[in-house]
């Protein structure tokens, strides 16, 4: 069982695997901020040396039905001179659904501390660290690192920001930052910087304030015009001189389809098959549903249509996919009017995109027709008509010739 106190220190009790990991929300009186968690609790309790970040979101689990992980395991042992115990360290990992997470540095007390406060000293059996006769263990929380969240989503072109913030105690200085992405096996250094050293490497499209960083903890990464490239595993290294923290956080690049569907209109003028196309471009990641659907004016609902047939996949440059799907409608068996649909959806998208056409009952496109030539008919009629007479006006009028006697 663990207790984390918000002064920096933390209870908890020994005879525990390397790794404690449980799940359940509770709360403990106004002041302690509990999370059961099977073999563990933490609880947040008096003024803190090292803040706790989150403390109000970890206060209200409980109400907000958040699930909250937890992970417990030893850090590092390091023997202090020749004294009978080593110093013990513990980092603590916690997680919230909503994309919260927390790492803590743990310090143990040393056999000589527990001398000097006048308690007695009991070993633990196996990790040969000193406890309490009830079997806990006085913590203090000398580092504490901190992100908003584990998995983010941006589109092509967005600028977005990866959060990762942390608090040392006094006796703690900050070393280096590091910023990595890891994807499909290959990892690269996006940002690196060393305290006390005027260079850093940062890779184009990539920014760290170091001002920022070095004044509040802040060290955040942000990337400006997210690619299907940038998309990864992206880690957050923390380092003092002895110590060192990470949170990852996964970027995923989505971006939704184009959806386009021809011929917007269409009917039969005699027995044939006429294909109707839909057109899903621009779209990413490459899993994609297309369907059709026929509704005619006899059906109360749509009809799911089988008899469709797909182009294969094409991406383009900028890495997104397109793909196109074919509808054939024969006049044989076609119910007119009828409307068919095309739908497309894909993770980048909050609803389906629905496009239509519609065919046309073929006495529409006679009728059509008929009106058509009707009008060309009283056009060739006028304009034969204006020839005709302007003929007429330009042909020589006959002269008469008038007598003397007239």
């Amino acid at each position: 069982m663990v207790l984390l106190a918000a002064s920096g220190r933390s209870w908890f009790q020994l005879g525990f695997p390397s790794i404690l990991a449980c799940r359940r929300p509770l709360l403990r009186g106004s002041m302690i901020l509990g999370l059961i968690l099977c073999c563990c609790v933490l609880g947040v309790l008096a003024a803190q040396l090292v803040s706790i970040p989150y403390a109000d979101a970890l206060l209200h689990v409980d109400c907000s039905g958040e699930e909250v992980s937890c992970e417990l395991s030893p850090y590092s042992f390091q023997q202090e001179g020749n004294g009978l115990c080593p110093a013990s360290w513990f980092l603590a990992a916690i997680r919230l659904s909503s994309g919260i997470s927390i790492a803590l540095l743990l310090r143990g007390p040393s056999c000589s501390s527990q001398k000097d406060e006048g308690h007695d000293v009991r070993l633990h059996p196996k990790l040969r660290i000193p406890m309490s006769k009830e079997g806990t263990l006085l913590t203090t929380v000398e580092f504490q690192s901190s992100s908003n969240n584990t998995s983010l989503r941006t589109r092509l072109g967005s600028s977005i920001t990866f959060d990762c913030h942390f608090a040392l105690a006094p006796s703690f200085l900050l070393s280096s930052l590091e910023w990595r992405r890891q994807h499909r096996g290959s990892g690269r250094s996006l940002f690196r910087y060393h305290v006390g050293n005027a260079d850093l490497t940062v890779q184009p499209k990539f920014h760290v304030d170091v001002e920022q960083l070095l004044g509040s903890g802040d060290a955040s990464l942000t990337l400006q015009e997210a690619a299907v490239d940038d998309e990864g595993m992206y880690i957050c290294l923390v380092s003092t001189a002895q110590h060192q923290v990470q949170h990852n956080i996964q970027l995923l690049v989505a971006e939704p389809p184009r959806v386009r569907v021809f011929p917007t209109e269409v009917s039969f003028e005699r027995e044939e098959t006429i294909t109707l196309t839909c057109n899903i471009a621009g779209y990413y990641p490459l899993d994609i549903s297309v369907s059709w659907t026929q509704k005619s004016s006899e059906d109360e609902v749509e009809i799911s249509l089988s008899n469709t047939r797909f182009s294969s996949h094409r991406q383009s440059r900028d890495g997104t996919y397109s793909i196109a799907s074919y509808l054939s409608v024969s006049s044989a068996t076609a119910q007119v009017p009828a409307t068919y649909t095309c739908h497309v959806s894909h993770v980048a998208l909050e609803a389906p995109i629905s496009i239509s056409t519609h065919l046309k009952a073929p006495e529409q496109t006679e009728s059509k027709g008929l009106v058509g030539g009707a009008i060309a008919t009283a056009i060739f009629v006028s304009v034969l008509f204006i020839v005709l007479r302007r003929k007429r006006a330009a042909e020589p009028k006959p002269v008469q010739l008038l007598t003397a006697s007239e």
